[in-house]
């Protein structure tokens, strides 16, 4: 899969989360109900794991999800590696908060896990995505046939810094 791709399929899951955010959002400050077969949402909603300081945490949601877009905008492993940085740490505030909701507050919130899903599918996408950009950007360490694939080297800019020699002819081709 290209960078490019990743970066597409990342943007698409973010739109997915905001837009479950969003719906949260203008629910909770409009006063209506969220749509919920089991009452659960209602019940997490109105508990006090609902805000953060008392911003609902859907607003939180909304700010992190543009931000994981916004990495989308960018090529390269810096972008990546802040799409990472977002993804693992919205994926353990939602650990908390799936943890909360069974643990303590004895209900579930299906637009919450939903959202939980998308956040844990899109930690997947930004990791991969870093990966690739760094063995593109890393010369020989990310080359399959140098026998060291996905190494510490990757991670690292690579065994001898040297650049991908297909993307050292792309930055000469365009200046």
């Amino acid at each position: 899969m290209t960078e490019s791709r990743l970066r597409s399929a990342i943007a698409t899951l973010a739109v997915a989360g905001l837009g479950i955010a969003a719906y949260m959002t203008c629910t909770r400050y409009s006063g209506g109900q969220l749509f919920c077969a089991t009452g659960g949402c209602e019940t997490v909603q109105r508990s006090r794991y609902a805000t953060v300081e008392g911003i609902p945490v859907a607003v939180v949601g909304v700010a992190g999800y543009l931000a994981l877009l916004a990495t989308t905008a960018f090529r390269g492993s810096r972008a990546a590696a802040a799409g990472v940085g977002i993804a693992v740490v919205a994926v353990l505030f939602s650990t908390y908060l799936l943890l909360a909701q069974v643990v303590l507050i004895h209900a579930v919130c299906r637009w919450c896990v939903a959202g939980d899903v998308v956040v844990s599918l899109l930690a997947v996408l930004t990791i991969a995505r870093f990966a690739l950009a760094r063995r593109l950007e890393g010369g020989a360490a990310g080359n399959p046939q140098s026998g060291k694939g996905l190494s510490a080297a990757t991670f690292s800019g690579g065994a001898d810094g040297a650049r991908a020699p297909a993307l050292e002819t792309r930055r000469k081709a365009r200046a």
